[in-house]
């Protein structure tokens, strides 16, 4: 399963939901965590997850308890549903409603602040002890902290769960055909540009026949009119080349209003005249003259999974995409493991260059959950304590290793054992890169109407049914118009 509002990538890389249902059924009925008891004749704390950690509770309930949770705390999983929004769309129903349950929700964390800013959500800088607070502050990952935060009083409101960023996928067979040393140019934790990538890719995909030949693409990535483009791809690639959508990355967040609408201009421009030179060539209309062609137009339908299959299958040699394709791939018939690595994603210009705080250098869309608590829940005390029991290390390298979900502490991920975190062991440097290059969504309760209108705009300029300016203009435009009403 894959994240965010419409599927874009969440870290789930363990128990895949197909396997799940067949393990489960399809009833979707609520699932105890085995190894606990009691619960003080009130019940067992109710947390609305994914379905995949139904497929190690056993495990998760025993690092819990391991990690100091009392064992007469009982834990239920209530399966989520499978669509982050619809999901999402639950929760909004049942804290308007005031219920009780669930005691603990997972939400996303492209959606948690507009549940703070509403205050339907529990204050844990309030409720969590001062050394686990101080635990979260200093060691785990800041984006993810950000998005879990009161962007105005910088208080605590959801406990980051696992963290989700994107890698390049590649053939590493094909590559080295092609004359390529990926490890003795280190492409594991040093990043190239975009230029050096580009060229690269498409001296790969050339040397095979280039379209019509072994491969159908040379890259695939997410370019879809969907949300997926405007929180992530478009977001990371225009990050990278020291373009934003609101200046310094401080106004990511906010103030709504009160921050400058920074998408008309160049880094953006290029941004999007690198995609249409990736789809068409450098010689189509609007395109970027200095960059190849690796890829098709097909690029413009491909959201996660259909950007994911045809690499699977054996027919595209790089791949934009979250780390939940990792086992996938792994389990490919197509190819061989040992013909298969990823590498962290490329920069438009070189760190420090970009235009605004937080641009340039390589840069990967933050995805990921946290854990947050109802506020209505009649037991606050014993869902702190679970939570307290997840800010723990060994519980972090638990789910790591039995659900593939990334530590959100880094350093947790970098000194994990590779021969304990299953299918991802192989590729913790590349992942470290990653999380250190993360650029999180500007969630605000105007993202929602935002990001459909970056999505569009983006998308009717990939189409070159719009000139770069002539889109961006008018999302600027539009985002203002967005930015004012919120703001009277």
């Amino acid at each position: 399963m894959v994240d965010t509002e419409s599927d874009q990538g969440s870290g789930r890389v363990g128990v895949s939901r197909r396997q799940f249902l067949e393990a489960t059924g399809a009833a979707g009925a609520a699932v105890g965590l085995a190894g606990c008891s009691g619960g003080g004749g009130d019940g067992p704390i109710q947390i609305t997850m994914d379905s995949e950690w139904a497929g190690i509770a056993d495990s998760v309930s025993q690092s819990l308890h391991d990690a100091g949770l009392g064992e007469d705390i009982e834990i239920e999983i209530l399966p989520g549903d499978f669509e982050s929004g619809a999901r999402r769309s639950e929760f909004t129903s049942a804290l308007d409603a005031g219920r009780a349950t669930p005691d603990i929700f997972m939400m996303d964390s492209g959606w948690t602040i507009p549940f703070i800013a509403r205050g339907q959500l529990v204050n844990l800088s309030e409720e969590l002890s001062a050394e686990t607070l101080d635990y979260v502050q200093s060691d785990y990952l800041d984006s993810a902290v950000s998005t879990a935060s009161d962007p105005e009083s910088g208080d605590l409101f959801g406990l980051p769960l696992f963290p989700d960023y994107p890698v390049m996928h590649y053939r590493k067979d094909v590559v080295e055909d092609a004359g390529y040393d990926p490890d003795g140019e280190n492409w594991a934790t040093e990043p190239m540009s975009w230029q050096e990538f580009a060229e690269m890719a498409a001296d790969v995909w050339e040397q095979n026949g280039g379209p019509g030949g072994d491969f159908d693409y040379g890259f695939t990535t997410q370019a879809d009119n969907y949300v997926g483009l405007a929180c992530c791809t478009f977001n990371e690639m225009m990050t990278s080349f020291g373009g934003a959508y609101f200046g310094d990355h401080e106004n990511l967040f906010g103030p709504i209003g009160d921050r400058p609408i920074t998408v008309n201009e160049e880094p953006v421009h290029d941004t999007i005249r690198m995609m249409r030179s990736f789809m068409e060539g450098p010689d189509a209309e609007y395109a970027h003259p200095d960059f190849p062609q690796i890829s098709t137009t097909d690029l413009l339908s491909f959201t996660e999974e259909p950007a994911r299959e045809p690499f699977t299958g054996g027919n595209a040699i790089f791949m934009r995409n979250w780390p939940y394709a990792i086992p996938i791939n792994l389990d490919s018939d197509s190819f061989d493991p040992a013909d298969y690595d990823v590498m962290p994603l490329p920069y438009g210009v070189e760190a420090g260059e970009g235009a605004y705080e937080g641009t340039g250098g390589p840069a990967g869309a933050l995805g990921g959950w946290h854990l947050t608590i109802n506020p209505n829940t009649s037991r606050l005390d014993e869902c702190v304590q679970v939570l307290e029991a997840f800010a723990n290390e060994a519980v972090m390298t638990n789910n790591f290793a039995e659900g593939g979900y990334l530590p959100p502490v880094p350093s947790v991920t970098e000194e994990a054992d590779p021969d304990d975190v299953g299918a991802l062991g192989d590729f913790l440097d590349t992942l470290a890169v990653a999380g250190q290059n993360t650029v999180p969504r500007p969630v605000t309760v105007a993202w929602a109407d935002q990001g459909s209108q970056v999505a569009s705009e983006v998308s009717a300029a990939y189409q070159a049914e719009k000139s770069p300016e002539q889109a961006m203009s008018d999302l600027q435009s539009s985002l203002e118009s967005v930015e004012s009403d919120l703001a009277e």
